[in-house]
């Protein structure tokens, strides 16, 4: 499942990874591969900025705000009724 095209928040810097997988395993919506021992992004607008994957990176390689991005945005719109806010600017919209 994609969100939209390029609001994501999620971070890797490839040069901390060590390699654990872990990524892989918490990821709800695959958006990682493994590529010459380390993790890369197979399909970053994908991810649902839940957080597990930053929060289980010890080798602290991912960032990803949660709770602020697509995901959220959504949701707030369901439960506001109102339409979904993906900017991770600071325009104010969400």
């Amino acid at each position: 499942m994609r969100y939209l095209d390029d609001v994501v928040t999620l971070r890797l810097d490839a040069a901390k990874c060590n390699g654990c997988r872990m990524c892989l395993t918490v990821c709800p919506h695959n958006v990682f591969r493994m590529e010459d021992k380390r993790a890369v992004l197979q399909t970053r607008d994908a991810c649902m900025e839940c957080g597990a994957c930053m929060l289980n990176c010890a080798a602290g390689a991912l960032t990803v705000r949660s709770g602020v991005g697509c995901a959220s945005g959504i949701i707030n719109g369901i439960l506001r009724g109102t339409d979904a806010c993906c900017d991770n600017t600071s325009s104010g919209c969400c």
